[in-house]
This record gives C-alpha cells, structure tokens and sequence, in this order.
C-alpha cells in the first residue's frame, strides 16, 4: 500500500498518475492487481492499493530496473506524513464464508 495526496492546485493529479503508472504494470508477471481508493473523511488523500501473487514476484519486481521508472509518475505525489507498507493476507472472508487461505489451507 502507498498513500498519496493530490495537490489543491492540480486536481486529478493523482488519478491521472495512477492511471499511467497502472497502464504500464498490464502484465508484470506476479500483479495480480491494484485499486485507487479516495479517503471518504478527506477526499484529497489516496491510498493505492496493489496484490501480488506471491512476495517473491513482487520482491523481483520491486528491485528490477522497471519498477522506479514506472511508478515515478506517482512519486511526487505520495503523502510525506504516510510510509508505504506491505501486508500479507492471513484470512479472508466473502459473502458465503471464508475465502480458502493463500497457502491453499
């Protein structure tokens, strides 16, 4: 997850980022997604929202050449007061119970 705050003088600015940077991710071997979500209490902040297939295809990706390139256009924008952060599922449930669990248990 990263966080971003869109500028008062640029508004769109950060769904267009997000749009050119996830534009290029189409295919990234591992990404199995992102999502753009705007805070409800404060509408200029963002947080990005990525899901990887395994940590070591996103780990791979993270320290390839493309990954700084291609996410540069979102850089400017993250939130000083927010550090990026990774999480990893350890339950999930959905509207029939729970989901099976990432390791297939």
């Amino acid at each position: 997850m990263l966080w971003a705050v869109e500028p008062p003088e640029d508004p769109g600015a950060v769904e267009r980022a997000y749009h050119e940077i996830s534009s290029k991710l189409v295919g990234t071997p591992g990404l199995l997604g992102n999502r753009l979500l705007r805070s409800a209490a404060e509408p200029s902040h963002f947080a990005v929202v990525s899901e990887w297939s395994s940590m070591a295809e996103f780990a791979e990706w993270e320290t390839g050449a493309d990954h700084k390139p291609a996410t540069s256009p979102l850089r400017p924008l993250q939130d000083p007061a927010r550090r990026a952060a990774i999480y990893t599922e350890v339950a999930a449930y959905g509207p029939d119970g729970p989901f099976t669990a990432p390791d297939g248990g």
